[in-house]
């Protein structure tokens, strides 16, 4: 089979790719021949072993509405090129404070200031790229996939009050995205995380696993072929969805 064309390849942007579910991601969609242009806060590692260069990676702080906006002046340039389409953006990043020692910080221990941080990395973030990029993803008819948790749907044992009710605002504003960017073609779906194992899992989550129905943490790699599931065509029909990977935690 002939390789795809650099005018006719598939492009994501993904926020939050240096580590964990992101990684996984990007290496799930590098494989299918997908162009990724990574967002973090860090700047392109020169030891990164993706094959991609800094012309592919975009630093950038979500929890600066300003740098956020130039951060979507600075992807649209780049996909110009290549006709202006964005085929999927994936809204992976999110932050989640901790208590002193690690410890859960609850909606009385949460300062204001961490509120707002949290909510504009993990909730005004995702919109403002969305709205940013709308006609990039409406001539592509694309996939928007917003990464949501566990936590936003229940009091969880570690993940902090800012940070599960950002995600549970995440899970919602799924559903009017769905019905807004819908009739442009752009089809808007979230993955909901439990327990996946990464760097940043909290002491204590093996007590969690025994109340796993499979008894195992999730991996990273499960995340993202739900990720690259929903921004497919095989996926065609899914819109406003908030698909569960969590081993059956809740049922």
């Amino acid at each position: 089979m002939a390789e795809r064309s650099n005018t006719d390849r598939r492009v994501m942007l993904l926020t939050g790719a240096s580590r964990g579910i992101g990684h996984a991601t990007v290496k799930r969609f590098q494989a299918a021949g997908w162009r990724v242009i990574t967002c973090s806060r860090h700047a392109f590692p020169e030891n990164c072993p993706w094959e991609m260069g800094p012309e592919d990676h975009l630093q950038v702080d979500l929890a600066s509405p300003e740098d956020t906006l130039r951060a979507v002046a600075e992807t649209k340039d780049r996909l110009a090129p290549e006709g202006g389409v964005l085929h999927a953006l994936v809204n992976n990043a999110g932050i989640s404070p901790k208590a002193e020692g690690g410890a859960r910080l609850s909606a009385l221990g949460t300062e204001h200031a961490d509120w707002m941080r949290v909510f504009q990395v993990n909730f005004f973030g995702p919109i403002m790229l969305a709205r940013g990029l709308r006609d990039e993803l409406a001539r592509a008819r694309g996939s928007i996939v917003n990464v949501t948790s566990i936590a936003g749907s229940r009091v969880h044992p570690f993940a902090g009050a800012a940070y599960a009710t950002s995600k549970a605002a995440l899970a919602a504003l799924t559903r009017e995205m769905a019905a807004d960017f819908g009739p442009l073609g752009v089809r808007v779906n979230a993955i909901s995380p439990g327990e996946i194992d990464t760097a940043i899992l909290s002491p204590g989550t093996e007590r969690i696993v025994e109340a796993i129905p499979l008894r195992r943490l999730g991996t990273t790699d499960e995340v993202a072929k739900a990720i690259y599931f929903l921004c497919t065509d095989t996926s065609s029909y899914v819109n406003g969805a908030e698909l569960h990977i969590n081993g059956g935690q809740h049922v």
